[in-house]
């Protein structure tokens, strides 16, 4: 699915899906002036941006990341939260 599918009100649960030579060209650049591209890994060690860094991006350099196929977004879960003695608390 490309971006231009994706219904407005579902943009912030999708994200576009690189490669890893994709992710490491665009760590750190910036998409629009004051934003810069942040790849992260998924739940199933994807590497994506933002559906919202897809959407914006303004850099010419960087605009082939509107082709980008767009894929559900699935957040890798947090760790534990520790105290201060490193115990896992509990929720």
């Amino acid at each position: 699915m490309l971006l231009h599918n994706i219904p407005i009100a579902e943009l912030a649960t999708y994200a576009g899906i690189l490669t890893t030579q994709q992710a490491d060209s665009l760590r750190g650049q910036v998409f629009l002036q004051d934003s810069y591209f942040n790849p992260i890994q998924d739940a199933n060690d994807n590497w994506v941006i933002s559906a919202e860094e897809v959407a914006y991006c303004a850099n010419p350099e960087f605009l082939w990341v509107k082709e980008l196929p767009m894929i559900p977004f699935e957040p890798k879960p947090s760790p534990p939260r520790l105290d201060m003695a490193g115990m896992e608390m509990l929720p």
